[in-house]
């Protein structure tokens, strides 16, 4: 379970910085909160490969949460158009990262076992 929290976390750290990146360009304040966000980000990353999750799919669903919750964000906070591809491809990231995740729970095959 923290491994997940702590994967959420790392979500949310480089969502926030990403959105800062953006803010940034105005006000270059803003890239205090880049440089932290996503060091944050990396070290909650770690953490939860330290853990003993799968890099696939610690790093498939830090990236497509990222992506999805980056986009969302964008929307609201920049006014960002969420037209049907985008909205498409968020799908699809989604369901690559379902597939990943549930892939990654296969049973471990035996030596000399083919597939």
């Amino acid at each position: 379970m923290l491994r997940w929290v702590l994967l959420i976390a790392a979500v949310l750290a480089e969502v926030v910085a990403t959105l800062s990146l953006k803010a940034a360009l105005d006000e270059p304040a803003w890239y205090v909160l880049v440089g932290t966000g996503y060091a944050a980000a990396f070290a909650l990353l770690a953490a939860v490969l330290r853990r003993g999750t799968p890099v696939g799919v610690a790093y498939g669903v830090w990236a497509a949460l990222g992506v999805v919750l980056t986009a969302l964000g964008a929307a609201v906070v920049f006014g960002e158009q969420l037209g049907p591809a985008v909205l498409a491809g968020i799908a699809l990231v989604v369901a690559g990262v379902l597939c990943v995740e549930i892939g990654s729970h296969r049973p471990a095959r035996r030596n000399g076992e083919t597939g």
